[in-house]
């Protein structure tokens, strides 16, 4: 079987992390996507919302789609939240599986890495979606400090730049504005029911 690994805090889930996932799955022949949460915060700041929010979001979002799962590995208590510690626990998870990871060039330019080498050898794959306001050259050091032979490893996928992002979801929520649209609909009326991301707007309508 030849699995998707999409990492993240996905705090909250958006429509450009499932078009994403969407198109590295027919982009790379996928079988399945799983959608990964983490509870730790080595690159990013700290989620706003609880894993259990950020769990039900996902499920939410990804419920229309058979190929794309819920994997809560690096959400458990010893989970140490780096990269290369994940894979070879989804490895003795789906034995005999092939793996490629999923990544936003945002993530990967602006985050120092740990073991990148070490995490692009344990896959088949390592494919990074284009995000607006990276620069190609600052995407090509990263790719160029790779291990030479495992660079052929790396691709970017064909996709357009893509502007949507956690962080604006959150400022929009934040300001009491709308976020309908700009993520799943069943994301959006569990945003409004929990009052997440300081949201007090007055319904999904």
């Amino acid at each position: 079987m030849r699995i998707g690994v999409f990492g993240g805090t996905f705090d909250p889930i958006h429509n450009a992390h499932c078009f994403v996932a969407e198109s590295a799955r027919l982009l790379e022949r996928l079988d399945r996507v799983l959608f990964v949460p983490t509870g730790n915060h080595h690159y990013r700041n700290k989620a706003q919302a609880d894993a259990a929010h950020r769990c039900a979001m996902i499920l939410g979002a990804i419920e229309s789609n058979d190929a794309f799962e819920l994997d809560h590995t690096d959400l458990r208590e010893n989970a140490s939240g780096y990269t290369a510690d994940l894979l070879p626990l989804l490895h003795a998870k789906y034995p005999g599986s092939q793996f490629t990871f999923i990544i936003g060039a945002d993530s990967l330019v602006n985050a120092t890495w740990v073991r990148l080498d070490e995490v692009i050898e344990s896959l088949e794959r390592f494919v990074i979606a284009p995000r607006v306001g990276v620069q190609l050259d600052a995407l090509a050091r990263v790719i160029e400090a790779i291990e030479p032979a495992l660079r052929e490893r790396v691709a970017t996928l064909n996709l357009p730049e893509i502007l949507e992002s956690a962080s604006l979801v959150r400022t929009l929520l934040g300001q009491g504005r709308s976020v309908r649209y700009l993520v799943p609909e069943p994301v959006w009326r569990y945003i409004v029911a929990h009052r997440l991301y300081g949201f007090d707007g007055d319904g999904a309508g």
